[in-house]
């Protein structure tokens, strides 16, 4: 593991493998680097590019530096691009991609951007998530109650209740309730975007890298939906369709894609 210091000082911890063009993929919420789907991302990437993943803020080896702001984030991912060489190419996961897309907005240097399935609420095909919801689950962070914050955030994203039922016993469960912390963090970045509205057509408009927006053929209307309404906002943005994967996309499907697509 290496370090990079964020602007206010914060440790942020990364892994690099492979060699390569630098590709920098960011985590959705509850995941970091040794628990989630982009360290098999990262592997399938490594034989042609240098992949760095990194522990977003209050995560695995990451610090978390009060008070916290979605700026902040923005500021820990270009810090990790700095440690790429200062530029590089990057792919978001969930609230990731929306992190990342905000990134690019904001003028960090990257030069080709994948965004798979932000979570995006654009329409009446599910209900959308408010401030309201937020602040039950931060009720139960205040609390302590980790184990009912997690759950709250799976209802909040549509996990079935006897899902939630069989995660409470598996071991992951204890992992995700040791990041429960940063779920604040990761409603700060989507919850404005989940009112079921139309997107905003001039949000993203300063973004000038290569943009590909990338949804499941599996996934639920309303993801599908927000992903190409988001694809319609962005300059010069594409949109993909992954046939027959969901939210939790393969590794096997996804590398190769974003493979062909960081090389154009």
């Amino acid at each position: 593991m290496s370090t990079a210091i964020s602007k206010d000082g914060t440790q942020i911890g990364y892994t690099r493998v492979g060699s390569g063009p630098a590709v920098v993929l960011v985590d959705g919420a509850l995941c970091h680097r040794s628990f989630g789907p982009l360290a098999a991302v990262a592997k399938e990437l490594a034989a042609a590019f240098s992949v760095y993943t990194y522990d977003r803020r209050g995560r695995g080896a990451s610090g978390s530096t009060p008070p916290f702001a979605p700026a902040r984030e923005i500021e820990d991912l270009e810090a990790v691009i700095g440690e790429a060489g200062g530029s590089a190419c990057v792919c978001g996961v969930s609230s990731g991609a929306a992190l990342a897309l905000d990134a690019a907005a904001r003028g960090v240097p990257i030069e080709r951007l994948a965004l798979y399935e932000p979570p995006f609420i654009v329409d009446d095909t599910r209900p959308p998530i408010t401030g309201e919801d937020a602040r039950q689950m931060q009720e139960h962070l205040d609390a302590r109650e980790y184990g009912a914050a997690v759950a709250h955030f799976m209802r909040m994203v549509g996990v079935p209740r006897m899902g939630i039922v069989m995660m409470r016993l598996m071991p992951m469960w204890s992992k995700l309730k040791a990041v429960a912390p940063t779920l604040p963090h990761d409603l700060a970045i989507t919850v404005p975007r989940q009112a079921g509205r139309p997107l905003s057509p001039t949000e993203w408009a300063s973004v000038t890298a290569p943009t590909v927006v990338i949804a499941g053929g599996r996934s639920q209307a309303w993801m599908r939906n927000g992903n190409a309404a988001l694809a319609a906002v962005i300059p010069g943005a594409a949109h993909q369709v992954l046939p027959g994967q969901t939210h939790m996309v393969k590794a096997k499907v996804l590398a190769p894609f974003l493979a062909g697509f960081f090389r154009q």
